[in-house]
């Protein structure tokens, strides 16, 4: 695992340009932003410090299924006007990352191990696939709808970095089945009929607390 975090490294370098290059986010006037209930004369090092990471350098392989840990505005905050944030990403043999876009970014994936199947459709309806083994990068374009597939018999790991401190997430499966869009358009926009939207919602609502 030394080669792959010589490269986790190394992508966080080159990440560094590129996230100022496709940043969304608006500029600020200050070197960076404290929380409004922070003393700025009490800031160290600490608040320009993130350790989730840490938890899964050392996390058993293969996991049950998919696994994102994040590190954006939310989880880190003093990426708050620094226009760039990062994911790990766990893939278990046969898993995949659904189709998904981040409204406010690009995203810059490395493969750090294994292999991944990756891929997105521009908005002509191109699509755009390729086979990635570890060490390669792979650039998915600012809210377009994209994917990644561990079909391989290993667990992969990647890391992605993006133009945004909040990239966004809009998942296509649940944003589509799982909000309660009416039966019946769904259906006629599918071309299917409404048993079969019902069965795909079924697996995809968010269930109550």
């Amino acid at each position: 695992m030394a080669l792959s975090y010589s490269i986790v490294f190394l992508a966080l370098a080159l990440a560094a340009p590129m996230a100022a290059v496709l940043a969304g986010d608006p500029d600020i006037l200050t070197d960076y932003i404290v929380p409004p209930d922070a003393n700025l004369g009490n800031v160290t090092g600490d608040f320009f410090t993130y350790t989730g990471f840490r938890s899964a350098m050392s996390m058993n392989m293969p996991m049950a299924e998919f696994m994102v840990i994040k590190a954006s505005m939310k989880e880190f905050p003093a990426l708050n006007g620094q226009s760039v944030s990062y994911a790990l990403l766990m893939y278990p043999p046969d898993s995949v990352n659904p189709t998904h876009t981040h409204p406010r970014a690009a995203e810059l994936l490395l493969v750090v191990d294994g292999a991944l199947s990756v891929g997105f459709v521009d908005s002509a309806n191109k699509l755009y696939t390729q086979d990635l083994a570890a060490g390669d990068m792979f650039v998915f374009p600012k809210g377009l709808v994209h994917w990644q597939y561990n079909k391989g018999p290993k667990p992969a790991t990647a890391l992605s970095a993006f133009g945004s401190a909040a990239a966004g997430l809009v998942s296509i499966p649940v944003n589509v089945f799982g909000t309660g869009i009416d039966d019946t358009l769904l259906a006629k926009s599918f071309k299917t009929d409404v048993p079969t939207i019902q069965k795909l919602k079924a697996g995809l609502t968010p269930k109550k607390p």
